[in-house]
């Protein structure tokens, strides 16, 4: 046995590693699973709870997409609101929810936010059983394994397969610098 060893991996270059001052939760509930301690670093602050935390409001979180006059999947992304979400699980939960991605979060049914919430929570406990969703040597484990979550895909990165509930070829569309799948059979456009 050699010494201990601390390695910072950022696949995406998006992290960053620092100490930082611990403050309370934005609702006085456990800073991370399996924690009784209320506190978190001041750089989470800002991010919400995630559908899989035992403390995650659910309630509140549809009082957020009651007053969000956004696209669903802008606010499916906005950790602010609920975090854990990246592109990938956000086309996935849209398409088992029938969802286009660009449909007005306040017009939708409390009924239909909760089942997408459900689709979300679903998908993510899936991820994280597969270990994550892993395209090339990037995005491994920290055993250096590679995640297979994408063989459940059934919407994201499927451009012109056809969907697996109609047929109709799955479509991509330039978003956000990055992209949107969906099928433009079930996840009709509709009104905004």
């Amino acid at each position: 046995d050699g010494p201990l060893e601390f390695r910072f991996v950022d696949q995406r270059i998006f992290g960053s590693l620092a100490l930082d001052p611990m403050v309370e939760t934005f609702d006085g509930g456990a800073g991370g699973f399996g924690s009784s301690i209320t506190l978190i670093p001041t750089q989470a602050a800002h991010i919400s709870r995630d559908p899989l935390d035992p403390q995650f409001d659910e309630g509140r979180v549809l009082a957020i997409f009651k007053k969000k006059n956004s696209g669903i999947k802008r606010v499916l992304l906005d950790q602010g609101v609920l975090s854990g979400i990246g592109n990938i699980y956000a086309d996935e939960a849209l398409w088992r929810a029938k969802l286009h991605y660009d449909k007005t979060a306040s017009s939708i049914s409390t009924v239909k936010t909760k089942e997408l919430l459900q689709h979300v929570r679903e998908i993510l406990a899936t991820a994280v059983e597969a270990g994550g969703t892993s395209f090339d040597e990037q995005y491994k484990n920290v055993n250096g394994e590679s995640g297979y979550f994408e063989v459940s895909l059934n919407a994201y990165g499927m451009t012109g397969r056809p969907c697996k509930r109609c047929g109709t070829p799955i479509k991509r569309e330039n978003w956000m610098n990055r992209g949107s799948h969906f099928c433009p059979k079930c996840q009709k456009r509709g009104t905004k």
